[in-house]
């Protein structure tokens, strides 16, 4: 029997033998090493018999699928000590995930985070057991008499959806037995280091019409150091989360007597929004954009053309009665429809395209409300929308100009290196999500595919996450806690011109329904604002910054000179605030300092005599005296150059 291994050395064996077994043969080192293992390509459980030849590749915490497998371990370890401590506690799902792993569980009564203690206790008498980890293959009816015997209905459920046919595979270690398909670690003993985060809600299968759980997150390193190091990255995150730092900066606020998802941004945010704004329309005015302004609402006819009514309305509001005669009106999702219908209005020649147009607006989606958080995920929310109505010929081209007002926008904001770039396609494994043939997709796609290409954007492709009617290239940023959202999009529209009847005349004299391009320059100027909250600590760069300078009066005797500075300061376009009350001056340049102000002037006797100001930046202190036009050209330099 001949083991090819992951470097290309080939290995000799006589007889059949374990996974683990050919390991140690091949190397005590890399056996020690070893989380989990692929053979041909499949990874299988380390007791796995190898009676043929076959390429082997071990798996270790380094590889993507170790951590996996390491993790998936150890939300095991956390369900067997929920188990030994809450016997009538119910499993649901506990996956790894991408810097930890989580459980689902539901309570006789609820547990709290100070819970978390003695359960991490339990945890650690597990792994100090060192126990085994089996897999268990088992036919359907005895998997369900276990499952009903072990009082685990989540778990019954989830049987059920495994297709008849595939294999039905358990996980034991010590009492403990888990519904499972891996892959796991040999035993409980070799997880290292790990710890228990936090506990929150979750809804069964995500859907808010199901029981409320309880979800316990955890993370797991195989070095104790390592995991020190996430732990107080943790807590950095925890202090810039704008979900936290955004209200103690009075950004936004919520009201339960408004609703979830419904943030109100205070004058800071409003600012800092309309700020965003202007510079974005100003950018897309001179990239050729057309400006519209289009209704909130419409009849949902609209929608029945465009196909959100047949695929998107679970995340619609409706208004009314479906069942009445009576219009039916829905807040709208997206703009395009309406754009569509303002390029119909009047006949176009190919000589019209391309067409490029904006709008701000803003959008409504029915988010559940356990998927809400801060101002990332919300159900009002403001788009920098745009769709280009194009030819053929033109849409590598447009397709480019879109992508680039995105690195230019991105890179002002300070977050080109925190983006990436995902292409995403449809499932043809699930084709009732999207409109079109199988034959339109495939053309889609490598139409796209080849832009991509051509372009040298490097990406990742997630099966799934396509829009409904067309393959998309999204822009992806991870928020401080390492969880993954789309900032930005540029769609590729096959298939709505058609249904809308939108075309052009060509240079023949023939009807040609135009290619669609969907794009964002910002994306959600909401999710935008909590990204930078949380990049910048709240510490925004001077140019987006609703308060750029606060002047300080240092007596009553200069309360004057500080009022007349700020009224020179605003004729120059400077945002700046006076701070004249009678409290000394350190508590003043504090209060300046937490609330993120970028400079602060003071004006004492000695400034208002010499006609200069005290320069103070948030981060570098004192910056000396200058005069107030000195200062004023500075400050206009920084803005001007969008330094961050």
């Amino acid at each position: 029997m001949i083991i090819t291994l992951k470097d290309n050395n080939k290995v000799e064996f006589d007889g059949a033998l374990t996974v683990k077994d050919a390991v140690k043969k091949i190397s005590e080192g890399l056996y020690r090493a070893m989380l989990a293992a692929k053979v041909d390509g499949e990874i299988v459980p380390l007791d796995t018999v190898l009676s043929k030849d076959c390429s082997l590749t071990v798996l270790t915490f380094s590889d993507e699928e170790g951590r996996e497998a390491y993790r998936h371990t150890a939300s095991h370890v956390l369900a067997q000590a929920v188990l030994n401590i809450y016997p009538t506690a119910k499993l649901a799902i506990g996956p790894a995930i991408a810097n930890g792993f989580y459980y689902d569980f539901e309570f006789k009564s609820p547990i709290y985070k100070e819970d978390l203690e003695k359960i991490e206790w339990e945890m650690q008498r597990i792994i100090k057991a060192d126990f085994p980890v089996v897999r268990k293959t088992m036919m359907r009816a005895d998997a369900e008499k276990l499952l009903k015997k072990l009082k685990q209905p989540y778990k019954l459920e989830l049987l059920r959806d495994i297709p008849e046919g595939e294999e039905i595979s358990f996980y034991q270690q010590g009492n403990f037995i888990d519904l499972c398909c891996g892959p796991h670690l040999a035993s409980t003993g070799k997880i290292k280091a790990f710890k228990l985060t936090s506990l929150t809600g979750a809804y069964w299968r995500g859907n808010e019409k199901n029981k409320m759980l309880t979800r316990i997150y955890g993370t797991a390193f195989d070095k104790k150091a390592d995991l020190e190091e996430y732990l107080k990255k943790l807590e950095e995150a925890a202090a810039r989360d704008h979900n936290k730092l955004g209200r103690e900066l009075n950004i936004f606020m919520t009201d339960e007597n408004i609703g979830q998802g419904l943030p109100l941004l205070m004058p800071k945010g409003a600012k800092i929004m309309q700020i965003l704004q202007r510079f974005v329309e100003d950018e897309e005015e001179r990239r050729g954009y057309l400006l519209t302004k289009t209704p909130i609402m419409s009849k949902n006819n609209l929608f029945i053309t465009s196909g959100h009514w047949e695929h998107y309305k679970d995340k619609m509001f409706v208004l009314g009665d479906e069942d009445d005669d009576d219009e039916v009106l829905c807040l709208r999702p997206m703009t395009c429809p309406f754009q569509f219908t303002i390029y119909k209005n009047g006949l176009k020649s190919y000589r019209d395209l391309p067409i490029r147009y904006s709008e701000t607006s803003t959008l409504f989606r029915k988010e559940a409300s356990g998927e809400m958080h801060g101002l990332i995920r919300i159900r009002q929310f403001t788009l920098s929308d745009a769709h280009i109505i194009c030819t053929a010929e033109q849409l590598e081209e447009e397709f480019a100009g879109a992508v680039d007002l995105i690195n230019y926008i991105a890179k002002c904001l300070g977050l080109e290196n925190e983006i990436s770039f995902r292409f995403s396609r449809w499932d043809s494994k699930d084709a009732d999500k999207y409109i079109g043939t199988a034959e339109q997709w495939e053309a889609a796609e490598r139409v796209m595919k080849n832009i991509l290409t051509d372009l040298g954007i490097v990406h990742k492709e997630a099966i799934g996450e396509a829009a409904f009617y067309g393959p998309k290239l999204d822009v992806q940023a991870c928020n401080v806690h390492g969880k993954e959202d789309t900032l930005f999009t540029v769609q590729v529209d096959f298939a709505l011109a058609k249904r809308f009847d939108m075309y052009y005349i060509d240079e023949n004299g023939e009807k040609v329904n135009p290619i669609i391009v969907h794009r964002s320059s910002i994306g959600c100027y909401e999710r935008t604002l909590a990204m930078l909250i949380e990049k910048y600590a709240g510490a925004l760069p001077l140019w987006m910054s609703a308060e750029q300078v606060r002047v300080l009066s240092l007596t009553d005797r200069t309360v004057g000179e500080t009022k007349a500075a700020v009224a020179e300061l605003k004729k120059q376009g400077i945002r700046a605030q006076t701070d004249v009350r009678g409290e000394k001056i350190g508590k003043k340049i504090r209060e300046a300092q937490l609330d993120k102000v970028p400079y602060m002037l003071i004006i004492g006797d000695k400034e208002a005599e010499t006609g200069t100001v005290s320069v103070r930046h948030r981060a570098a202190g004192d910056l000396g005296s200058m005069t107030l036009f000195d200062f004023i050209q500075k400050v206009n330099a920084e803005i001007l150059e969008k330094a961050k």
